[in-house]
């Protein structure tokens, strides 16, 4: 049998890294709007998707294609579109399966920026329901003939809840219904959610994809294998032709293409060689926040979440989709919003910063910024509350990290 190649091999040697036109060992970054042809006739075909070729880069780039191309094979997918921003993946891949009148059910302990998103949807006559832990049991209870989708974080940010994706998309299937997830914290290293269930993966890639902190963007990933009922899913009843790829099709020619949130060429160039270590990278990200965890969780003034901490709820889950890793992300409540600060103030290498999935070590007061706009009902079914404080773990020495954070915690109870 022949063996296969382990993830960083794979990432740096698989077709999606071979095959450009000058052989170069990277793409070329097509900083263009437009592409020419030598005829009128040529271009048409290209309009009519009858011929390959690129026309205008709101539509299509070679750049963007080529990271299109390594992200979908990283998941696993039959397709891949490349967005400006990860809401902008999170906005088109949701408005290209559901309209006005339509439900999705979603978790309610999602990123701040998403349930921001979700109340515009109800100005459009889209309803969310929101479970309080994304279960078989909640979902089940929650799907109606209005429901199209169910959509959830694989790894909360910042409540860290891990998501059970066999079991929830089980029962969304049995009702007809996708499972959509957001794979942004658990990246293509640690786990392929459409291996376990998933139907759509969408990643904000301005984080540990791209990890130099230095891009903006997102990409929807479609698995292809869904079977769409074109009488239930209305939206997509105009691509019924295409079948299991009615959803790619509708993506990529209809909604992104019209709403132009298309990713420029050099933000996929940068994410490209990003993600050349992205492996290399989590390894370390995901080493050095479980050594920081069980660090700081020694610490009697705080109160420590990271998914394989003894005792956490989600330990069983982090081994068996995770293959045991936590994540790049831990938080720990201070007691009180002062004191949290404090911590914050004290810290010499991390940066006070609104990102995550950076090389760097970066904190933030959740409450006070990524969720300024949720009430507390919100805040607190995410994780948030007004002492928390969330560690986006970097790759730098863990020992500098851990004596960081200790003098920071133990001066701000000095205070």
């Amino acid at each position: 049998m022949e063996r296969k190649n382990g993830f960083n091999t794979k990432l740096l040697h698989d077709k999606t890294s071979l095959g450009y036109a000058q052989r170069e060992i990277l793409p070329p970054v097509s900083q263009v709007n437009a592409f020419r042809y030598e005829s009128a006739e040529e271009l048409e075909r290209v309009f009519q998707h009858k011929s390959a070729g690129f026309a205008y880069t709101r539509v299509g780039n070679p750049t963007t294609a080529a990271f299109e191309r390594r992200i979908n094979e990283l998941e696993g997918g039959v397709g891949a579109v490349a967005t400006s921003s990860g809401m902008a993946a999170v906005t088109a891949a949701l408005l290209a399966v559901v309209q006005s009148g339509d439900e999705i059910i979603a978790g309610s302990g999602l990123y701040g920026g998403t349930i921001d998103l979700f109340r515009d949807f109800g100005k459009l006559g889209i309803r969310v329901v929101y479970v309080q832990e994304t279960s078989e049991q909640t979902v089940k209870r929650l799907i109606t003939d209005r429901t199209k989708a169910v959509f959830a974080e694989l790894v909360g940010n910042p409540s860290l809840a891990i998501l059970d994706v066999p079991k929830v998309s089980a029962v969304a299937h049995a009702a007809g219904v996708p499972l959509f997830v957001d794979s942004t914290t658990a990246t293509p290293y640690l786990v392929k959610p459409l291996d376990l269930g998933a139907d759509v993966v969408v990643h904000s890639t301005s984080k540990y994809i791209n990890g130099g902190g230095n891009s903006i963007g997102g990409i929807v990933v479609d698995g292809g294998k869904f079977p769409w009922d074109f009488k239930k899913h209305e939206a997509l009843a105009d691509f019924a032709r295409y079948g299991k790829l009615a959803f790619s099709v509708r993506l990529r020619t209809d909604l992104w293409e019209n709403f132009g949130g298309c990713m420029a060429p050099a933000n996929a160039f940068l994410s490209y060689i990003g993600a050349d270590t992205l492996g290399l990278r989590m390894d370390r990200i995901c080493y050095n926040a479980e050594k920081l965890a069980l660090a700081l969780a020694k610490l009697p003034e705080i109160e420590v979440n990271y998914p394989t901490l003894p005792g956490n709820p989600f330990a069983s889950l982090a081994k068996s989709e995770l293959g045991g890793r936590g994540g790049g992300i831990l938080t720990f409540r201070a007691g009180s919003k002062e004191r949290a600060f404090r911590v914050i103030n004290a810290l010499k290498f991390a940066m006070i910063a609104s990102n995550i999935g950076d090389l760097r070590t970066l904190v933030i007061h959740p409450a006070s910024t990524l969720f300024l706009h949720s009430n507390r009902e919100a805040r607190e079914a995410a994780g948030v509350y007004d002492d928390t404080v969330r560690v986006s773990v970097g790759i730098e020495d863990v020992d500098d990290l851990i004596d960081d954070f200790t003098s920071a915690v133990k001066a701000s109870f000095q205070s």
